[in-house]
């Protein structure tokens, strides 16, 4: 049997997200290898798993810091005990209210946040001001990828902007560099370079004037065999932990492999070279063009169209196919992926063991 296949396939119903429990450890002890087995050098993101077991594996593995996207994805974190969580998103509204929840709710987690505004920074602090709490900042900074963010050049004037807002600090400085995905290694690492340069420059001139180290947390899974080798930072990939059809060819140099998959059955024989499988857009990421999945066990069947619960694939010959077969599939794109779904199916020795419920997809668990 290969390496995916599900003895008791006939007890999952159809889409389903099954994840490999052992493979995931993998990935987490690779992780670490990479770092020279020092966890204090790495803070997943984890807005790919989404999943608590997931992240007490991390835990287990002696990792105690994280990234994450969202208020729930935080709270996941407390919820397990994490001891260092960086929301990597800048709160506004409500989210800043929320936060503050959090810092009072699970005070045996430390949580901080991104920033890229002094407008931000003074709500902060006057929430933190009013609820009798603390909270620590990054300045989020814009190295290339033009999504949020503050061009380095401009981040020492906001860091002196809001150095003397009450009961915030500035500890550290966010750069992630998402855009560079080159499957050439050196053009890769000749990037991540260039942008990295400029958050250490901006730390140099922070820190000659506050004589206070900041931290910083920087990279995603594409450019973590870069910043692994940097002593004096902390690499956040979050991918690497399932990993994807997308960065297994991009970056065909990194050695995570394939830990979650989808599960699909061919629901109907369309003609002589069509099927339709239950794999539609709310069961896989719908984000890319075609193909959004491939299929370990027919390479062969070429995705040309999908509605919400279908999917049609050409193939050389459907009568190789029969309604009821599985199909196992890799996202081009896991993170998303994983979101549509509200538990997983946890596969050890090739059976299925058990699920786990992918807690924080959902907007809110308490806070």
């Amino acid at each position: 049997m290969n390496w995916y296949g599900i003895e008791n396939i006939n007890t999952i119903d159809s889409p389903a997200l099954v994840v490999y429990k052992e493979r995931a450890k993998e990935n987490i002890s690779l992780l670490l290898q990479m770092v020279g087995n020092d966890p204090a050098r790495v803070r997943p993101h984890v807005k790919t798993n989404k999943i608590s077991e997931v992240c007490q594996l991390m835990l287990d593995a002696g990792i105690d810091r994280f990234k994450c996207a969202t208020i729930a994805e935080a709270e996941m974190l407390a919820l397990i005990s994490a001891k260092d969580v960086l929301l990597a998103y800048q709160p506004v509204g409500p989210k800043a209210q929320r936060l503050i929840q959090l810092i009072k709710t699970y005070p045996q987690t430390k949580f901080s946040c991104v920033f890229d505004t002094s407008e931000t920074a003074a709500y902060l602090s006057k929430l933190a001001v009013e609820n009798n709490c603390h909270v620590d900042l990054f300045i989020d900074l814009n190295t290339g990828m033009n999504r949020t963010g503050i061009k380095a050049a401009d981040a020492l004037q906001l860091f002196k902007e809001v150095a003397g807002l009450p009961n915030i600090s500035v500890i550290g400085l966010h750069g992630y560099d998402g855009h560079i995905r080159d499957t050439d290694t050196a053009e890769r690492k000749a990037k991540a370079d260039a942008a990295y340069k400029e958050i250490t420059s901006l730390k140099e001139a922070i820190e000659s004037v506050t004589k206070q180290a900041l931290t910083i947390v920087a990279g995603g899974s594409p450019t973590f065999p870069v910043h692994a080798k940097r002593l004096n930072m902390e690499c956040s990939p979050g991918t690497f932990v399932f990993w994807d059809w997308g960065y297994k060819h991009q970056t065909p140099d990194e050695p995570f492999d394939y830990a979650a998959l989808v599960v699909t059955r061919v629901i109907s024989i369309v003609d002589a070279t069509h099927v339709t499988t239950d794999l539609g857009h709310k069961a896989v990421a719908a984000e890319n063009p075609f193909p959004r999945v491939h299929f370990l066990n027919a390479p062969e069947a070429t995705p040309v169209g999908q509605s919400e619960e279908h999917l049609v694939l050409e193939v050389p010959d459907s009568s190789q196919y029969k309604v009821g077969d599985v199909l196992y599939g890799v996202p081009v794109h896991i993170c998303p992926t994983v979101a549509l779904y509200d538990s997983a199916v946890v596969i050890k020795d090739h059976k299925a063991v058990g699920t786990w419920k992918v807690v924080s997809r959902d907007r809110k668990i308490t806070v």
